[in-house]
């Protein structure tokens, strides 16, 4: 299958042209042929991912995630991509985690293989990542969610660790993201009762940073318009942020402050730190060299 995704132009060295006659986008074939997700850059700076498993309601597989970690690391390569959002469906974002895969797996084979542990690689990048969740969000869909930077979702989003239903447990950081964005009582409530949320509560709760009405195309196009504010600014400062933000789930207040301080001394060293400040004090708007 080939899809679409949109690319710079290429112009050749020398080549005259009206600047209003070349957009700075243009639709062209992508290079990468995909099963299980699309791919496309529909905002300047911004790589979008749809997971695309419709029949199974993007039900998560190794295959999906070695499609998912290539385009992902294509991504986070392309020095245009400075945000990267992730999409499902009107009918779910992933409803889980494919069972017919892995319910005759043995210990000794998940064991060896490192089962589902590629599905983290997410967690690994520089580039921020904003989910877009519509309808299910349920088992390694939910966790998925909660592995992105930012989690945008509709009010109507269904998200949950069922796992104890099938007699296991979440495995690909359920139980310790979910905790760490609603607290111990709350958590321990969810996973052990298998018991959904709507969006709407994960608003509430904290797990989503903001719930839309309406469907997949609302809280989409919330999460495109946030990733291409964050693609505007300096790709060095926005590394720096995300970095430091993570950086306060490992550490005590007075480490990560700390820490944070350093991150921000070491940005003096920065193209960007000079062009912000000059810009600002000129009050011009900054052109940032991402050095």
């Amino acid at each position: 299958m080939v899809l679409q995704r949109l690319v710079r132009p290429t112009v050749s060295l020398g080549q005259k042209f009206a600047p209003t006659t070349l957009p700075r986008f243009v639709r062209a074939q992508s290079t990468s042929s995909y099963e299980n997700i699309l791919v496309s850059s529909p905002r300047p700076g911004v790589g979008l991912i749809t997971l695309n498993r419709p029949k199974a309601l993007n039900a998560l597989s190794s295959s999906l995630f070695k499609e998912l970690n290539a385009a992902l690391r294509e991504y986070e390569e392309d020095k245009d991509i400075g945000a990267i959002v992730l999409t499902g469906s009107d009918k779910a974002f992933a409803a889980g985690a494919d069972i017919k895969e892995m319910a005759s797996l043995t210990f000794a084979e998940a064991y060896a293989n490192n089962f589902i542990a590629p599905w983290s690689y997410l967690t690994t990048l520089r580039t921020p990542v904003i989910a877009a969740v519509s309808g299910h969000a349920l088992g390694g869909g939910c966790e998925l969610a909660m592995m992105c930077d930012i989690v945008y979702s509709t009010k109507t989003a269904n998200f949950g660790q069922p796992e104890i239903k099938l007699g296991t447990i979440p495995g690909a950081g359920g139980s310790q993201r979910l905790t760490a964005a609603i607290g111990k009582s709350k958590a321990m409530e969810l996973i052990l009762t298998g018991s959904n949320f709507s969006g709407e509560e994960a608003e509430k709760h904290g797990l989503v940073a903001r719930a839309f009405e309406g469907g997949n195309k609302e809280v989409l196009d919330g999460a495109l318009d946030t990733a291409a504010k964050i693609a505007s600014y300096s790709r060095v400062a926005v590394i720096a942020a995300k970095e430091v933000v993570n950086k306060s789930q490992d550490l005590g207040v007075r480490e990560g402050v700390e820490y944070e301080r350093r991150i921000f001394h070491a940005l003096f060293g920065s193209n960007d730190q000079t062009i912000g400040m000059k810009a600002f004090a000129e009050k011009k708007k900054p052109e940032w060299t991402h050095s």
